[in-house]
């Protein structure tokens, strides 16, 4: 069995490194066409500030034109910045008022999700740049523009690199999301492995469900948004890329269609080696995805893949021998769930063997399922800017305007103490030291996030970073003297610091560190002196970043959870409901097939509502895979917080399971009702109990039984019991989160839009994704790596 592949080699072939090198070209561009064709190298660096500002609203993936918005308001409002920052420098008090205001109005921009954090960092950048070139106010004209000039060609740059590498931007990203969702089938594999520690591996699987679920909203945002429309010559490639994310969603379904119950799978085969064949089967899938997620973003031929049929037989022959010996009617119920497993193994090596067929080329790309192929707009991210959104969290309990005000008053801290400490060593100790008062800034700016727990990680993250960066730089300024090798560094740098932006943060920062240096070497080779200084700065920036998180306004993810576990809860609610009656319209359309096959009218509207049924019931899947990121990756973080800070740990850590039960359950249970003639009375009583209980309404005292004779349905019976057990034990755990009105209020609000999961790392804040009637507010969705205590499901 293959290994996995490394993550160097996934790293090469990604969609950050791409866009880095796009991000890295189109800042530079500008110096060295203005500096090396006409002489005019600070304007040109001017040039670069204004491109820089821009790219980073240059993201991979989501709907294209909220890219292209995104980068027009970042010229619009980064010219505004360089303005109002210029006109503030003609007295220091001025400068010392108007930038912690601007920061603490740009970071209120995270109210609009991850592009607007995006975007208020991007004009913060632009403020602490311009605060180092400080140009003279009859100047200030001239540097706005070129600044703007800037902007403007990374802007239309960026226009056309995209339109002629839309394909291998698409591949990348769907590439990546078929990598996430093999490492989660990977995970998934080790909890049929009786020797590992089942509470471990489950963490593991939900962490690796959270990245599958950020890495596939990323391609579905990228493959969806302009669909093939059968008249241009790009069709076949967008229908290729439309057939393989098809089938990876229905591969992501298929896996998570029931909330296996590894316990009692344990206790009744852990001596046995039946459960080794469903362990295997999905390492070799993992395998067999890994390969296809190479091939597509190297344009290869997928080659034979792993063969499942050992283990595909050696199951089936374990169930043979299970039923001959009664087991079947001894325990139907177990016998029914190893039963589904053998299923859903099949369905996926069959899906993992079309993924494969559909790499070929040559082949035809007809749309695997053209049900789909007017409906895949739902699926599409929306977001939408409201100025109400920023006035509406101007208060305390805010989180955004909590988090405004940190970043105002260690902005204020480091501008005051950068100066102080630059008087006393300049003046006491070293008289050529400098204390760089933007560079303090701008490392407050990057370091602090909303949670605690992000800033935390940033700080060691980015002195780390700073660290590595200054050693690189020494290691290259006494390795190589030519000036042609020292630029081809900073290229390097320069891509590397935009390509692991959203990878890796630590190395981002010893990347920016080393470009920075280097920059500073060919304006004023004094290298000794810039790394000293850089590593000062660094340290006191980390200082103030980390203390203002803990002493001034905090928040903490606990005063988040109620909201995101009533989110949660609604999610699943939803998801129910429109399955019931996708279920029901399904019932409806093959009765009528039935009974009247010749009324075409009736046939069509009929068939007309149970499509529509059906795709809402997939976009209310989606929402609950949304939904259960968000609380999952809001807990994790919140058990990575002082321990004092963490409130309804056992709750929350209950309400996690159960909901993942549930949303499971539910995929699992409405296929089988679906194709049901008719729904036995006791199984529809089930039903409107699960409902009501997940509702809030008071069934509780009048629990359900739920089949007298639970052998008559083995496979609805087993799904629809852990069902009714989980929604009872979520309306159970509820009241005790003790959810704040404003909180409830913040969350069931009408924001009518949606963000993009966010990524790993980016350089402003990473928020959760929006439901479509959800308000966000919410710190950053990066979850630490945090161990605790799962409980295990029972049967």
């Amino acid at each position: 069995m293959s290994r996995p592949f490394p993550s160097i080699e996934r790293f090469l072939f990604s969609h950050h490194l791409l866009g880095g090198v796009r991000q890295a070209l189109g800042v530079l561009l500008p110096p060295l066409i203005l500096g090396g064709l006409f002489g005019q190298f600070s304007l040109g660096l001017t040039a670069a500030i204004g491109a820089a500002c821009v790219a980073i609203l240059d993201q991979p993936g989501g709907p294209r034109r909220y890219g292209l918005q995104g980068m027009a308001a970042a010229v619009l409002l980064g010219s505004l910045t360089v303005a109002a920052t210029g006109l503030a420098g003609v007295h220091y008090l001025l400068l010392w008022v108007i930038i912690p205001l601007l920061c603490f109005v740009f970071s209120m921009f995270t109210v609009f999700g991850k592009q607007g954090g995006l975007l208020g960092f991007a004009c913060m950048l632009i403020m602490t740049l311009t605060m180092k070139a400080h140009p003279a106010l009859d100047e200030l004209w001239r540097y706005t523009l070129y600044s703007l000039g800037g902007g403007l060609f990374y802007f239309l740059y960026s226009a056309v690199v995209h339109k002629l590498t839309w394909h291998k931007e698409e591949q990348q990203t769907l590439s990546a999301a078929l990598f996430a969702t093999a490492d989660y089938m990977r995970a998934r594999s080790a909890l049929y492995d009786v020797e590992a520690d089942l509470d471990t591996h489950y963490r593991k699987m939900v962490r690796a469900q959270l990245a599958m679920t950020e890495a596939q909203q990323a391609a579905r945002d990228t493959v969806l948004r302009e669909l093939p429309t059968g008249n241009r010559p790009s069709d076949r490639t967008r229908a290729a890329a439309l057939n393989l994310f098809i089938d990876m969603v229905a591969l992501l379904d298929t896996l998570v269609a029931s909330h296996t119950d590894y316990v009692t799978l344990r206790g009744h085969f852990g001596e046995a080696d039946t459960l080794l064949f469903p362990r295997d089967a999905l390492r070799k899938l993992a395998a067999n995805l890994e390969r296809i997620a190479m091939n597509v973003v190297r344009n290869r031929r997928q080659r034979s893949p792993h063969s499942l049929k050992p283990e595909l037989r050696a199951l089936e022959f374990d169930l043979r021998e299970l039923r001959e010996q009664g087991f079947a009617k001894e325990n139907p119920e177990v016998y029914a769930l190893l039963l589904q497993v053998l299923r859903r193994l099949r369905r996926a090596n069959d899906l993992v063997l079309r993924m494969a067929d559909n790499t070929r080329r040559g082949k035809t790309t007809e749309l695997v399922d053209q049900r789909l192929e007017k409906a895949l707009d739902r699926f599409l991210s929306r977001r939408k800017w409201r100025f109400g959104m920023l006035t509406s969290n101007l208060r305390l309990d805010s989180s955004h305007f909590r988090y405004a005000v940190r970043v105002m008053v260690a902005a204020a801290l480091g501008m005051t103490l950068s100066t102080l400490v630059d008087e006393a060593v300049s003046r006491h100790l070293l008289p050529d030291w400098e204390v760089h008062q933007y560079w303090v800034l701008l490392t407050i700016l990057v370091i602090m996030k909303p949670g605690f727990v992000l800033t935390r990680q940033r700080n060691g993250w980015r002195l780390t970073g700073t660290l590595i960066g200054c050693a690189l730089a020494l290691l290259i300024f006494n390795r190589f003297d030519s000036p042609y090798a020292l630029v081809g560094f900073l290229f390097l740098s320069g891509i590397l610091w935009y390509a692991l932006l959203q990878v890796h943060f630590m190395l981002a920062a010893a990347a920016n560190t080393v470009f920075v240096l280097l920059a500073f070497h060919f304006m004023g080779p004094q290298d000794a002196f810039v790394i000293g200084e850089r590593v000062v700065d660094t340290l006191l920036a980390s200082g103030i970043a980390l203390l203002c998180s803990y002493f001034v306004l905090p928040w903490w993810e606990s005063n988040y959870m109620a909201s995101l576990a009533a989110a949660l809860q609604r999610a699943n609610l939803r998801f129910l409901r429109s399955g019931l009656r996708y279920a029901e319209l399904n019932r409806q359309l093959h009765a009528l097939c039935r009974t009247s096959p010749e009324n075409a009218d009736a046939l069509a509207a009929c068939r007309s509502a149970q499509h529509d049924a059906e795709m809402q019931w997939r976009v209310d899947r989606k929402n609950v895979h949304i939904a259960f990121s968000n609380f999952a990756g809001a807990f994790y973080r919140m058990m990575a917080e002082p321990e004092k800070r963490q409130r309804n740990v056992k709750t929350l850590n209950l309400l996690m399971i159960q909901h993942h039960t549930l949303a499971s359950h539910i995929s699992a249970s409405i296929p089988l009702l679906a194709e049901m003639e008719t729904v036995p009375e006791e199984v529809q009583e089930v039903l409107r109990s699960i409902e009501a209980t997940l509702a809030g309404e008071d069934t509780l005292a009048a629990a359900v039984s739920l089949f007298s004779n639970a052998a008559d349905f083995p496979l609805l019976a087993y799904p629809l019991r852990q069902m009714q057990s989980a929604a009872t034990l979520i309306a159970e755990a509820m009241p005790k989160l003790h959810t704040t009105p404003v909180q409830e209020a913040e969350t069931a609000a009408a924001a009518g839009s949606e963000a993009v999961p966010p990524s790993r790392e980016d350089t402003a804040s990473d928020w959760p994704v929006r439901l479509p009637d959800e308000t966000p507010d919410d710190p950053p969705s990066t979850q630490p790596d945090q161990r605790h205590s799962l409980p295990r499901q029972t049967p």
